[in-house]
């Protein structure tokens, strides 16, 4: 029985830069792998006849090709940045983490375990928290998935929320129309949309209503049935908006809520409806909580680095 494996990239150019100065991403892949990879022409190739091993491996490279294509970084921190997130456990299939977007300008992969885990959590239950700091994907990640349902027409709309948490300014004497002045307030998740699909798609959505953006406010006494529905920034509800919120949930619905409960804006001696959220509902089978942290941050390695030494004060404390 031939054992094996192949994978073939699109010319040799894009070999050499996976395999990297004098294959030393190459060997960083077999180290990480146990086994050897072999070259040829514009292909890769492992002999071991393990479906468990070659499907990571596969994962891998796609991975690092994704990456060289995206940013055109090629170095091996990148490469090591994506072996730490290699889904090598029992607990994970990595064709099931990758998100693929229909018309989407390239597929989405989960850059560390954390956020593999968010992406099944999306495939698994209807109702999601995704807590962790800024730059852990989960936003990101939330916005993908629904694109993704929306777009294979497993469900018909998105709705976009935030609650608006005011600087001694009241939202309704900002000029503009409600969209203009929610528009600060739901940037990053259009920015999100930017860089799966195009503009003129993100147009066409919106334009034809199958993505409505509101205040959180404005949840209020509606049922929200076969939408993927996104709370941004949750850490900034009252428990009050919290209970309301998760009310609105209807049939073949799914609803994701991100938030970073160290950055709370709120009054101070407001609760957060979040953290409140996170204990009373934690043990439900039927909802996930996923927690990112500091390792998960991929905006930047400097941001990385700075999550962490606040995430390493407050143990101190």
């Amino acid at each position: 029985m031939d054992s094996q494996y192949k994978i073939v990239l699109s010319d040799t150019d894009i070999l050499s830069r996976v395999c990297g100065t004098n294959d030393s991403n190459l060997k960083l892949i077999e180290e990480h792998l146990g086994v050897p990879v072999f070259t040829c022409g514009n292909e890769l190739s492992v002999e071991k006849d393990d479906p468990a091993l070659q499907q990571e491996f596969r994962f891998i490279i796609n991975r690092i090709v994704d990456e060289i294509e995206e940013s055109g970084d090629s170095s091996g921190d990148m490469v090591e940045s994506i072996l730490h997130a290699s889904l090598d456990g029992d607990d994970f299939n990595a064709a099931d983490c990758a998100i693929a977007i229909p018309g989407g300008m390239r597929k989405v992969f989960p850059k560390t375990k954390n956020q593999a885990r968010l992406i099944q959590a999306f495939r698994k239950n209807d109702l999601v928290f995704a807590e962790g700091p800024a730059g852990s994907g989960k936003t990101f990640l939330a916005i993908a998935e629904a694109l993704r349902l929306v777009l294979s027409h497993k469900v018909n709309s998105i709705v976009l929320t935030r609650p608006v948490v005011e600087a001694g300014e009241s939202l309704g004497f900002l000029p503009g129309n409600l969209e203009e002045k929610l528009s600060p307030y739901l940037r990053p998740l259009y920015d999100a949309m930017g860089f799966c699909v195009s503009k003129d798609v993100i147009k066409k959505l919106v334009e034809s209503g199958i993505v409505e953006t509101a205040p959180l406010a404005y949840m209020r006494g509606r049922t929200l049935h076969n939408s993927v529905v996104i709370l941004d920034e949750a850490q900034n509800t009252t428990r009050e908006q919290m209970k309301m919120f998760l009310t609105r949930m209807g049939e073949n619905s799914k609803v994701f809520i991100t938030g970073d409960v160290s950055q709370i804006d709120l009054p101070k001696r407001q609760p957060s409806g979040l953290i409140h959220a996170l204990e009373i509902l934690k043990n439900i089978p039927e909802i996930s909580i996923v927690k990112l942290s500091g390792g998960d941050v991929v905006r930047s390695s400097l941001v990385r680095k700075i999550v962490k030494a606040y995430e390493d004060e407050q143990t101190d404390e």
